[in-house]
């Protein structure tokens, strides 16, 4: 009989892997990528790609593809200042505002736990726009201070309906509901404003809330280049925390998650987003309503995937503004124009949807 020998050496933890998932390795750290979400991510990457192109290439002046990626990588071209001065800063303030309110817009939804719940929905973006628009209309039009104006106001929009909206705990129907009752006020007080003001000053200021790339340069692009790469780390953690914040209050407090704390930096991070993106684009509606929904339809994960959401935001506002900019040349639409035309349709299916889905409660419980 041969002994058993003293000292077996443990055997080794396997870590565990869900279904969908791929195991990546890098040193000691391990990381899970939701495969859909991982190839929905690359086609997006790909789209927003040949997008930038096309809006580059595409206008009055119909430049070739290969010229325009001279003048993007730096090198002499006799388009320069069509591509490189005129539509290159324009494109790049669109791409950032719209991923932006991409991720503002999963933010938001993830922590009301309501599709509706997007910052141009619960009033975050109005309160944006009243501070604006008021300071316009006092004469204040530098944009060197807009964007500080449109990131305060659309912070104590969102601490207002926060404040109005908690009883012991935050309801999503009665967020969702309290932040439309201050969308309606704060369009009011900005209305208000806008029948004060100057002819001129209301007729730019007019413009502005439609959400608008016309004029746009490097003036508006560099500055929410910088500010959105300040967040990039705290977009980082907000894409680990949003799986605790979906869970139910309970389960996440046992597993000893601050949800209170949580809660309060995603809200933070995701209206600064929203407000700085306002800034530089003007209040662009629907975008941070539908990236989030269509990339969960798309990649069917449990929690919106942020970086998906950015990418379709950025794909909305580049994509829309190229018919905006071309369908009545030389006049340009306002971007705002096509993505109300393509969201508003979409808010009134999520209405009704929602509204069958209670009265199938209703009938069952019945």
């Amino acid at each position: 009989m041969t002994p058993a020998p003293a000292s077996a050496a443990p055997a080794p933890i396997r870590p565990v892997r869900p279904a969908g998932y791929a195991l990546l390795r890098a040193g000691r750290a391990a990381f899970l990528v939701h495969r859909r979400a991982a190839l929905v991510a690359t086609v997006l990457t790909a789209v927003l790609a040949a997008a930038c192109v096309a809006y580059l290439s595409l206008g009055e002046r119909a430049v070739a593809p290969g010229e325009v990626v001279r003048v993007v990588l730096g090198q002499p071209s006799p388009d320069e200042l069509v591509v490189g001065t005129l539509r290159l800063p324009r494109m790049c303030v669109g791409l950032l505002a719209g991923a932006a309110f991409g991720v503002a817009g999963a933010l938001i939804q993830t922590l009301a736990r309501n599709p509706l719940a997007s910052p141009d929905i619960i009033g975050i973006t109005q309160g944006a726009s009243a501070l604006t628009v008021g300071a316009m209309t006092f004469g204040i039009s530098s944009y060197a201070v807009l964007p500080y104006l449109s990131v305060a106001g659309g912070l104590l929009a969102a601490a207002l309906v926060y404040v109005f909206a908690w009883r012991g705990g935050l309801h999503a129907t009665r967020f969702v509901l309290i932040g439309i009752g201050f969308a309606v006020a704060l369009r009011s007080v900005t209305q208000l404003f806008l029948t004060k003001g100057d002819y001129l000053v209301a007729q730019k200021a007019q413009v502005w809330m439609v959400g608008s790339l016309n004029g746009r340069g490097w003036a508006e692009a560099v500055p929410l280049a910088w500010a959105l790469l300040v967040l990039v780390p705290f977009v980082l953690w907000a894409a680990r925390a949003q799986r605790t914040v979906s869970m139910d209050d309970d389960t996440a407090t046992a597993l000893g998650v601050r949800l209170g704390r949580t809660r309060l930096g995603l809200a933070t991070l995701g209206v600064l987003l929203a407000a700085l993106a306002t800034g530089a684009a003007g209040p662009v509606d629907f975008v941070a309503l539908l990236a989030p929904q269509i990339a969960r339809r798309l990649t069917r994960t449990a929690q919106i995937p942020l970086l998906c959401s950015a990418l379709l935001g950025a794909c909305v506002v580049v994509i829309g503004d190229l018919p905006a900019r071309m369908l009545f040349a030389p006049t340009e639409l306002p971007v705002g124009v096509l993505t109300a035309a393509i969201g508003a349709p979409y808010l009134i299916r999520l209405l009704v949807r929602g509204h069958s889905v209670r009265r199938r409660a209703a009938g069952g419980r019945a």
